[in-house]
Formats: C-alpha cells, structure tokens, sequence
C-alpha cells in the first residue's frame, strides 16, 4: 500500500510542476529537511535516499527555494509571463519526471525502466497540466490584452501550492487530483479540436 501512496503523491507532485516548474521540487526537499516522514503511510527521506539523495540536500533546498521566488515572480510580470511558457513547458515535463523518478519506490527497477516510467506517469502528466495553463494564458493574452494573466497566474500558483502539499500528506487526494486535471485539459483540447474542423 505504501508503495502505491509513493507513486500517487510523485503524480501528484509532477502535476504541481505542470503549473509551478521549481515549486513542488522546493516543497518535498523541504518536507524532508523539516523532519516531515512517514506521512501518507511512506517515508520521504528513505525513498529520496533510495532514488535521488541530493534532492533532499540543505543546498539544493536553498537552490530550489531562489528559483521558486524568481519564477513565481516573473509570471507577475507582463508578457515575460508568456515568453516564460516557451522555456518552462520543456522545464515543467523535465521537472515532472525528475520528482515521480525520486518518489517511485524501489520495487521498480532502478535502471531504465523506472526512467522510462516516470517520464510517462511524471513527465506526461506535468506536460498537461502545463499545456492547460499555457492555454489560459495565451487565450487571456488574447481577450484582455495581458491584463487578465495576473489571475491566471495567481490561480497557478494556488495549484501548484496546493497540489504540492497534498501530494506530501494526502498522497492519494493528489494522486485523483492529478488525474482530474489531466483529464479536464485533455477534454478540453479534443472539444477544441473538434470545433476548428467543425468550421474548416
């Protein structure tokens, strides 16, 4: 049971990187500097040790943390906020199969495989979410002239923060969080879809 929480607080965890690239990676290095194991039934510093033991490091807590204040900043920032989309779409998908690779258990093996898998699971899911938000923002771009990106970006950021924080002590709620999301922009996009050859 442990090892399944694992893997649905990393999908929860890859999901928060699809609006917040550095954000979720600075909340779980920073639940393990704090002491925060063996909540939702596994333990962070254990499964960190096992996969990636540096993302539970002071330094990289610290480095996580400068990068999480400039990013969440830029996005406040006029139509910077939109050239940002372009860099953090790759960085989101690395991001997200970075942190489901750390928070998969070690009954998957170590090697290729595990990579390849939580590129999917991670890298696949922080991709949509990010999609998602990239199209809000362009279509906010377009409707309000850049001025409604603030809300945009501020309901991000919420999601980010939120979905992080379940991810590390409601794994599970994360987990269908995650999988909700995924499911409400690929939705979307097909309806879209749908629509433009509706008219061609």
């Amino acid at each position: 049971m442990s090892e399944a929480i694992a893997i649905l607080a990393g999908i929860g965890l890859a999901a928060a990187c699809g609006f917040r690239v550095f954000l979720p990676l600075f909340i779980a290095s920073l639940a393990v500097q704090t002491g925060v194991d063996g909540v939702g039934g596994f333990e962070l510093r254990s499964l960190l040790g096992d996969s990636l033991p540096w993302l539970g490091t002071m330094p990289v807590t610290i480095a996580f943390g400068v990068a999480t204040v400039l990013e969440v900043g830029a996005y406040y920032i006029p139509w910077l906020d939109n050239a940002l989309d372009t860099v953090s779409t790759p960085a989101a998908m690395i991001a997200g199969t970075l942190v489901a690779f750390a928070f998969f258990p070690g009954i998957m093996d170590d090697g290729y495989l595990k990579w390849a898998i939580a590129a999917i699971a991670g890298g696949g899911t922080a991709g949509v979410v990010q999609g998602g938000s990239v199209a809000a923002r362009g279509t906010s771009s377009a409707t309000t002239g850049g001025f409604g990106n603030v809300v945009v970006a501020t309901t991000e950021l919420i999601g980010s923060v939120v979905t992080s924080i379940l991810a590390v002590f409601l794994p599970l709620i994360a987990g269908l969080l995650a999988i909700a999301l995924c499911a409400i922009v690929i939705t979307a996009f097909v309806r879209i879809r749908r629509r433009i050859r509706a008219k061609a």
